[in-house]
């Protein structure tokens, strides 16, 4: 698969291949899904609470008389009935676990098959370089519409690139991670990716292309190259 690169006016300066079998070689929807469902049940805090009657705010008067209305007996505007009042069953549980777990080969899968399937779609933007001499949100804007932007787009900058964030960080349906950090939540979440030639190459030559049995016998990263100089 051939991918056009852009410069930061938007015009193409070539093209970069990529192998569609390192990302999965067709789309598997239910792997996506199923990774998408994980990583956004682990967001979860579980701290949810709700506040019985004797927690919501508001005046304990006795709202009429006990008798002789007609109507039944009441005290004052927090029961459960009313409008703004308490919660019969108050959930009291101040810490829930949502987590869920998937096997390390799996979650790499499905991140490559994400980024293959925003492939498929034409929907990443691969530019040469993006480097700001000054923070300029005014040019970040403008490299967004030389290269069509339309919808929510997923900025991927490399470590380090303080201007290129501050320049995008007030900029609406723009976010921003780190390009060694994309994952299948923050990829399908926005209709379009950007991302720097260099940093897309260094993804797929790093950690994680590994999803197979080299990836404990060899295993690529920097703490393994760290250990390495270490010893």
């Amino acid at each position: 698969m051939d991918v056009p690169v852009y410069n930061m006016k938007g015009d193409s300066v070539g093209s970069m291949s990529i192998d569609e079998a390192m990302l999965g070689g067709s789309l598997n929807p239910q792997l996506i899904k199923q990774a998408y469902v994980c990583y956004h049940a682990n967001q979860r805090q579980g701290s949810a609470r709700t506040k019985g009657r004797g927690e919501v705010a508001g005046s304990t008067r006795k709202i009429y008389k006990q008798k002789g209305t007609g109507r039944a007996r009441h005290g004052n505007k927090k029961a459960p009935q009313f409008r703004k009042g308490g919660h019969a069953h108050e959930k009291r549980r101040t810490r829930e676990d949502f987590r869920q777990t998937m096997p390390k080969k799996m979650r790499r899968k499905a991140n490559l098959n994400a980024l293959l399937a925003k492939l498929v779609d034409n929907e990443v933007k691969i530019v040469d370089s993006i480097s700001f001499d000054n923070p300029s949100t005014k040019g970040m804007a403008g490299l967004l519409k030389a290269l069509g932007i339309d919808r929510r787009v997923l900025l991927a900058l490399p470590e380090g690139a303080e201007n290129a964030r501050l320049s995008a960080r007030n900029i609406d349906d723009v976010t921003m991670c780190r390009s060694d950090q994309l994952t299948a939540w923050n990829m399908l979440n926005s209709r379009y990716l950007i991302i720097e030639k260099a940093e897309l190459e260094a993804f797929l030559a790093g950690p994680h292309t590994q999803t197979g049995k080299d990836a404990k016998l060899e295993p690529r990263g920097r703490r393994v190259a760290a250990e390495g100089e270490a010893a």
